[in-house]
């Protein structure tokens, strides 16, 4: 299978449509300095191909009363094909947790989690991931100030 190559004109596409998603098709056209044909044609093949995922808003967490962020470090008891399977599964679906992933070192899985404040997350804990039986242990790294939050990758 071969490589794909991006050239510069799909790089500034996918830069503007990082910073600005509802771009209209004539004014992205405009920006990267060609007509709204081949801008259309290019941003079906970037989504065919798989470079854009899904287009999406960004909302403010904390205006939604979610600005309490948590780092959840997960160990499981035990490291195997189908506990981790399960443990993956039952994440997917467990709508408080924003982000997860498989990570080396002590834990096994980081976990991002929105919450109103400490009591929800307390509870959170206890309910929710509490009731998780490979779950081993838990390390909560909580956030007390956002320095740099971005969702664009560096092209």
């Amino acid at each position: 299978m071969s490589e794909i190559v991006l050239d510069n004109i799909d790089l500034q596409i996918l830069r503007a449509l990082q910073e600005n998603a509802r771009l209209t098709t004539k004014e992205l056209a405009a920006q990267v300095h060609l007509s709204t044909t081949p801008v259309f044609e290019r941003m079906k093949r970037l989504e065919r191909e798989g470079f854009i995922l899904k287009y999406a808003a960004v909302l403010d967490a904390g205006k939604l009363g979610r600005g309490f962020t948590v780092f959840c470090s997960v160990k499981l008891k035990q490291m195997t094909r189908s506990v981790a399977r399960n443990f993956i599964s039952v994440i997917k679906d467990i709508p408080q947790v924003a982000e997860c992933y498989n990570i080396s070192g002590e834990y096994d899985y980081l976990l991002k989690i929105q919450a109103t404040d400490m009591k929800y997350y307390n509870e959170f804990i206890i309910n929710v991931l509490g009731n998780i039986d490979s779950i081993g242990s838990v390390l909560s790294s909580f956030v007390m100030d956002e320095i740099k939050n971005t969702h664009a990758l560096y092209l």
